[in-house]
């Protein structure tokens, strides 16, 4: 398993492959790229999975508002985030999404799917806020680490449903 380093994370944003960054020298780290936060959603109904997809449904959300002062008040309970960056994985390479450790010291947590190769969107995460006096988030935090791994061996690219999501 080969992680990318600093240097090849900023080739990928020369090449264009992370883009709609904040602070290219606050988000670069020596071996990951930080994610920033674009949006919080509160779930309003269930969702379906199934073995097929045929079942799928991803439930309904509504956004909350970062308030005059650009923060938002959670509590605890689960919530969707969007992410800023725009994010092109190289067909060569997974992803994958940890937690920025400040974010787990205030008893939150951020949980990801695997990026794909291939996959291109402004991603979307499940982020769990266990403390039980919530937790304070302002527009833009880095909440996120985002490692990227090469592939060995020949892969195909992501073709799901996810490609190019939130991009508009």
């Amino acid at each position: 398993m080969t992680v990318m380093g600093n240097q090849l994370i900023l080739n990928l944003i020369r090449l264009g492959n992370l883009s709609s960054l904040i602070s290219e020298n606050l988000q670069v780290h020596p071996a990951s790229f930080e994610l920033t936060l674009r949006k919080v959603l509160e779930f309003k109904d269930k969702g379906s999975i199934d073995f097929t997809n045929e079942k799928r449904k991803i439930p309904t959300c509504k956004e909350l508002e970062f308030n005059e002062n650009g923060y938002i008040d959670l509590k605890p309970g689960a919530y969707k985030v969007v992410f800023n960056e725009i994010v092109k994985i190289p067909f060569d390479c997974v992803a994958i999404g940890l937690p920025r450790s400040s974010l787990l010291r205030s008893g939150a947590t951020v949980i990801c799917g695997l990026w794909d190769p291939g996959y291109f969107g402004r991603s979307e995460a499940l982020l769990l806020v266990f403390n039980p006096h919530g937790i304070r988030l302002y527009r833009n935090a880095r909440i996120v680490q985002l490692v990227l791994i090469k592939v060995q061996g020949s892969t195909k690219s992501y073709k799901g449903i996810y490609q190019g999501e939130n991009i508009s």
